[in-house]
Order: structure tokens, then C-alpha cells, then sequence
């Protein structure tokens, strides 16, 4: 029997994320919170984050969509969560610029690779990006609160 081809290896890793999601709902006390509607499709995401001295402590997400945007929102979690701020922000822009400047993916990005086949698909490259919006919100309000709470 051959190997799938690797457009499918994606898709069920998109798919399986969708069915399945990671660290969906909300957090019981987030430190920020962030939402995000594409109002051309009317994906709806919802970010929880907990930050704990600069690092994501915890991620939560709920909201309502299309495959793509809820499995990406979930595939951020999982690989945002338990890492610093400016990871979280890197790993951001290195998302947006596969996916609307059609750059190759960073080998850091790991199963975010997964995502790359949306940029293909034009009318999808908000659905996936939905959730990495809503994150830089919701990193801004972080870093605001931690500013206000250092300077008082």
C-alpha cells in the first residue's frame, strides 16, 4: 500500500483538529480575551489567554465556523500553549506570511505546515487567519495589562 499523498495527510490533520479541537472553551480567569467575526462567511472565534510572566499559561477558544476556522484556532493552541509571548507573535507572522504572501513554511511552525494548503484558496485565507487575528488582540491586551500593572 503507497503513502498518502501529503495534501491529505494535511487535510485529515485540519480535519482531525476541527473534529477534535484542542483546549476549546473558555478559561476560568484569563489574564486577556479577544473576538473575532469574518463577517463574509460569519466564522466566529473567541481566544481565552492566561499569561504567566510573559509566557502563555493557558489558551482556550470557542466560537463557530467553518472547518478551517475552528481547526486553526485549535492548532494555535496547541502550539502556542506554554510558550513566551514573543514566540507567540513570531509564530504569528510567520502564519500570515505563508498564507497571504505564499511564503514556504518555517520548519518551525511543525503541524501549523498543515494550514499552508488554504493559501491555494483565496476566499478560505481569512477563515484560517481568523483565529491569529484575534490572538495579536488578545497579546495586545496582555501586554497593555502588564504594562499598567508595572507602572501603576
Amino acid at each position: 500500500m503507497s503513502e498518502p499523498p501529503f495534501d491529505d495527510l494535511y487535510r485529515d490533520l485540519i480535519l482531525d483538529h476541527y473534529r477534535r479541537p484542542r483546549n476549546h472553551g473558555p478559561l476560568p480567569a484569563p489574564t486577556a480575551q479577544a473576538e473575532g467575526v469574518n463577517p463574509v462567511c460569519g466564522d466566529e472565534i473567541h481566544l481565552d489567554l492566561a499569561v504567566d510572566d510573559g509566557v502563555l499559561a493557558d489558551l482556550g477558544f470557542w466560537g463557530q465556523g467553518c472547518s478551517i476556522s475552528q481547526a486553526s484556532a485549535s492548532m494555535l493552541t496547541e502550539r502556542l500553549k506554554g510558550r513566551p509571548l514573543a514566540e507567540a507573535e513570531e509564530v504569528a507572522g510567520k502564519v500570515r506570511s505563508m498564507l497571504v504572501e505564499g511564503a514556504p513554511p518555517d520548519p518551525s511552525l511543525g503541524d501549523l505546515e498543515a494550514l499552508e494548503g488554504v493559501a491555494k484558496l483565496p476566499v478560505r485565507v481569512k477563515c484560517a487567519l481568523l483565529a491569529w487575528n484575534v490572538l495579536l488582540e488578545a497579546l495586545r491586551q496582555a501586554k497593555a495589562a502588564a504594562q499598567e500593572e508595572r507602572h501603576g
